[in-house]
């Protein structure tokens, strides 16, 4: 069968690869849809310490079932269309015994650690696929980005009475945008580019800020009678949206962080003692994929806006280099792979 293959820094090519073998309890997957993230950018630019070359990469799919292990339960159907959880977990390491799966020290997420999912079928165990009879295969696809976002809400305690900042939307502060306000929270959004600021209101941000345009300091304390925000939830990684998150924050409040910064940040330690605040890491996602399904199910939001453009599988390679070009020009690539003739489910 066919894969993409990253086999070096900005070199990627179509192969062939064997045949995935099932276990006994393992599902066999036709994939339909890899959506791109920032972690295989960086993996084509060759700046990720986690990958190494060849890689396959991708690790946000959907696609439909084609076979299953005979330990698999009942309850999960071939032909059925369903999304797949990308993450490993050892069971023994300090995360795991807390029962915080996410964060497993031994980690191996598809795509990253170990070869992803843009491949034509993928065999994966039956406890790490969830599926829908609602949503299309487009939408599973975003299942496992916004499932991030909403494992960063759980980790800010969100609720109703918030009000929260999401500094950065791209696709993972969409998905804290739309989990927060779904959970009724007022929501502030932040970033330089007027498209995604756009895509955050249809998201249910209540208020925009673009920096390039507005005072933040200014604008936050007017929209919050000068306290600061409840929740501060960073999905940039940079030093500087790392500090004005804690600048932002009310006295007592939470604060974030979900980017990964590519250099140290000096923190206000002053801030955070005087302010007294909780800060937190949030990786991943535990426990979140079946109520970000339930949350696209009630399509009161135009998630599928979320999707800039989708690539056929043969055009891999031309994808990676137009999004390493520019990526500001996209939110969310899909790549679409080729369905069987005897498996044409395409909802």
């Amino acid at each position: 069968m066919k894969a993409v293959s990253m086999r070096q820094p900005r070199v990627v090519e179509i192969e062939e690869i064997p045949e995935p073998k099932i276990g006994p309890e393992d599902l066999l997957v036709e994939l339909r849809y890899v959506g791109l993230c920032g972690s295989d950018l960086s993996a084509y630019r060759g700046l990720s310490t986690m990958v190494t070359y060849p890689r396959i990469p991708g690790h946000e799919a959907s696609g439909i079932v084609l076979a299953k292990g005979e330990n698999v339960p009942k309850s999960m159907q071939v032909g059925s269309a369903v999304t797949i959880m990308p993450y490993t977990s050892c069971g023994f390491c300090p995360s795991c015994r807390l029962g915080r799966f996410n964060a497993c020290q031994h980690n191996q997420t598809l795509g990253v650690q170990r070869d992803g999912a843009l491949a034509e079928r993928i065999s994966v165990p039956f406890d790490k696929v969830y599926s829908s009879k609602i949503l299309t295969l487009q939408e599973l696809a975003l299942v496992e980005p916004l499932s991030v976002g909403y494992h960063a809400t759980n980790r800010g305690n969100v609720t109703e009475s918030d009000t929260v900042l999401v500094l950065g939307c791209g696709t993972i502060g969409l998905g804290v945008v739309a989990a927060a306000s779904h959970k009724g929270a007022s929501v502030i959004a932040v970033d330089i580019e007027s498209k995604k600021l756009e895509m955050a209101s249809r998201l249910g941000a209540k208020h925009t800020i673009d920096p390039k345009r507005e005072d933040i300091s200014a604008k936050i304390r007017d929209l919050t009678n000068g306290e600061g925000v409840s929740v501060a939830i960073e999905a940039v990684g940079l030093p500087q949206t790392f500090r004005m998150a804690i600048e932002q924050v009310a006295f007592s409040g939470r604060v974030v962080f979900i980017g990964y910064a590519k250099e140290d940040a000096a923190l206000q330690t002053n801030l955070i003692v005087s302010k007294e605040l909780d800060v937190l890491g949030s990786r991943n996602s535990l426990n979140t994929f079946p109520k970000v399904i339930r949350m696209l199910e009630e399509q009161k939001l135009p998630f599928d806006e979320m999707i800039s453009c989708v690539i056929p599988f043969r055009e891999s390679a031309k994808a990676f280099a137009e999004w390493d070009a520019s990526p500001q020009r996209f939110t969310k690539i899909l790549i679409e792979l080729p369905s069987s003739d005897s498996h044409s489910i395409n909802r």
